[in-house]
């Protein structure tokens, strides 16, 4: 198969897929036009994906920003119910994600161990909904004669670069937390991993997700960390993966506009966690006066 598509053997063309970002419940190409190459390990070519520009990026904030009152304000049973729903089309897919993560390097194993683990992180997390609230949320010893509640809240835009080394399970592991605690979110996926992340919009975006919680764009890290870090209406930037140098830049930059700045761990052992949730909510405290 050459990269035309042309197939040499029986010379018939051969339509490769063509991979476009979700923004808003839509699929959609830059709008600058541009396209990455994706390679698998060994040079196969595999395909393109969109290269996101800033102007992509800004028109997924309005789609997110467009979609977080609504999405937060829906309640915590239907917020894990959507999740549980979007996980059991996960698992309807599996196969072509098993075929997604095989293209770019993972073992037929690796590939079913990622894409198990995905489902199940998406269940962990769609399980928490309606719990995190009094975990997290205390009544809090006032020596008045008032209630005083401390509950959460989203915070509303979210942006998170995801990591390469787990092309579907990074995608998720920081997606879920961010979600199911009422926020949006619009996520940039890079190299070989924009494959698997594009896969997983086309689950997302047939399934009860409203359109805009839930953005994917592609394209390059060096290009739109520092539009992420800079954006005024974008609440929380959650980072993995990058050097020292591009968190040091987010940092300052997510300083200068109050910006919350996350820099996520890799491993199992940080996947399943409530306290991410904690990440990207607000703590907001109430006084109620005690009634006579």
């Amino acid at each position: 198969m050459s990269k035309n598509g042309l197939n040499g053997k029986s010379g018939r063309l051969d339509v490769r897929k063509t991979y476009k970002m979700l923004i808003g419940g839509a699929f959609v190409r830059s709008e600058s036009g541009r396209a990455l190459d994706v390679e698998a390990p060994g040079g196969k070519w595999l395909g393109h994906v969109c290269r996101a520009s800033r102007k992509d990026f800004r028109n997924a904030v309005v789609a997110a920003r467009k979609a977080a009152a609504g999405w937060a304000s829906t309640t915590a049973y239907l917020k894990g119910q959507i999740l549980y729903r979007a996980a059991e089309m996960m698992e309807g897919r599996s196969s072509s994600l098993c075929e997604v993560l095989q293209s770019v390097g993972h073992s037929s194993a690796a590939a079913k161990s990622e894409v198990s683990q995905s489902i199940d992180l998406l269940v962990y997390y769609a399980g928490w909904a309606d719990k995190y609230l009094q975990i997290f949320g205390s009544v809090n010893p006032v020596s008045s004669p008032y209630f005083n509640f401390s509950v959460t809240e989203p915070m509303g835009v979210v942006a998170y670069v995801a990591g390469e080394k787990r092309p579907l399970l990074d995608l998720v592991s920081g997606i879920a937390p961010i979600v199911v605690s009422g926020n949006s979110v619009i996520t940039l996926s890079t190299g070989r991993s924009a494959v698997a992340a594009m896969e997983l919009g086309e689950v997302l975006a047939t399934s009860d997700i409203p359109h805009g919680v839930i953005n994917l764009l592609c394209g390059l890290r060096e290009e739109l960390v520092g539009q992420m870090s800079s954006h005024m209406d974008v609440n929380a930037l959650v980072v993995q993966g990058g050097d020292e140098k591009e968190h040091a830049a987010s940092r300052e930059a997510c300083a200068l506009n109050l910006k919350r700045y996350f820099l996520k761990s890799q491993g199992s052992n940080c996947d399943e966690d409530p306290y991410r949730i904690m990440d990207t909510v607000e703590i907001k405290t109430t006084w109620h006066p005690v009634g006579g």
